[in-house]
């Protein structure tokens, strides 16, 4: 099967390309990108487990969560483009929501099931809680000034422009501080360690080609698949807020996901959080705030305002994450504990 792994994987990307450009029907397209995505997320997670072979388990984790943020980015700055923000803003809250509940909680349940316990750095978990916090800060005071206040459309951008500004230069100072002035502090130590006992599939320079490669990859199946969505949700009537937030979410990060799933059946569980939380914080610090800029560069603003409905979404699923995460380790029972809040958050949202 490892031999007929990469010819699959070829074939079903180009036949994916194919039933996208030449318009099949939309049941093909959407069938033959979803196995396809299957392949891709395979070719990611063996890239990303090489990388963090020879960079360590944190490092291995930021650049997947980095490059598959970067392809969501890029759809997201079209999306804003088209003006179509309440999109944008579902889709970034189901990220974060799907990371933190859907990801973590997938990744511990499976290596829980495999490990009794699972340890990475509880100082990165602690600083990783407070960072979160941060963003539902960010987050919840522009909609309560402005909604209270009834502030005008001129303060409320100037307000947004600031905050998303605070959060570049947070996370601008958490990359400083947690990967040149405190790195070492943060790295995985002997008891976090997972005994690797195996050789990276590939060299240094070819693993991270081919994390580039599969990200790459998984930017244009996810775009084909969405596309697909649309027709589905049209059909049985899901609201756009359901689909931004979860169908879209899930299926745009899937690569992401399985990636995470397979490095914590390794005992990899520092490299999966990273994946899990650390995409999480990428979007709620970085992403995000971007897209206020990009907007304004297309004379087009968008404002931080987002939902009540998702700001508690948002607020519940980190409240659990950190209450699971804090102490530096994971379990099967509080990977449970994960699914369970994202399905309840799931049906909750199928009824707005």
């Amino acid at each position: 099967m490892k031999k007929l792994f990469f010819p699959l994987l070829i074939a079903f990307f180009v036949l994916s390309a194919l039933a996208h450009y030449l318009h099949w029907n939309t049941v093909a397209q959407f069938v033959i990108s979803a196995v396809t995505i299957v392949f891709v997320a395979g070719f990611l997670g063996k890239a990303t487990e090489a990388v963090a072979h020879y960079a360590g388990q944190r490092l291995g984790g930021f650049l997947n969560a980095t490059f598959g943020n970067a392809a969501e980015l890029i759809i997201a700055i079209f999306l804003v483009k088209e003006g179509l923000f309440d999109m944008v803003k579902a889709s970034l809250t189901g990220s974060i929501i799907g990371n933190l509940l859907l990801v973590l909680g997938a990744s511990a349940l499976a290596g829980g099931l495999k490990f009794k316990e699972q340890k990475f750095n509880i100082h990165l978990a602690g600083q990783n809680a407070s960072l979160m916090l941060l963003g539902v800060i960010a987050l919840f005071i522009p909609a309560v000034f402005v909604k209270s206040e009834h502030l005008s459309q001129g303060d409320t951008m100037t307000l947004s422009v600031t905050v998303a500004a605070v959060l570049i230069i947070a996370y601008i100072g958490w990359l400083v501080y947690s990967m040149v002035t405190h790195k070492s502090l943060l790295e995985d130590h002997a008891d976090t360690q997972a005994d690797h006992g195996e050789t990276a599939a590939w060299s240094k320079g070819q693993s991270i080609l081919f994390l580039v490669i599969a990200t790459v990859m998984v930017a244009f199946v996810s775009e084909w698949l969405v596309g697909t969505l649309h027709t589905f949700t049209d059909q049985y009537g899901m609201s756009e807020l359901f689909v931004g937030a979860f169908i879209v979410a899930i299926v745009g990060n899937a690569a992401e996901h399985s990636a995470a799933v397979m490095l914590a059946l390794k005992n990899k569980i520092g490299a999966a959080v990273e994946i899990a939380v650390g995409s999480s914080l990428q979007i709620a610090l970085f992403v995000a705030p971007v897209l206020i800029f990009v907007s304004l560069m297309f004379g087009n603003p968008m404002n931080i305002l987002f939902t009540t409905v998702e700001i508690a979404a948002i607020g519940v699923a980190v409240l659990i994450a950190t209450s699971i995460s804090r102490d530096g380790a994971t379990t099967w029972y509080e990977g449970k504990l994960l699914l369970l809040v994202y399905i309840v958050l799931g049906v909750a949202f199928f009824f707005v």
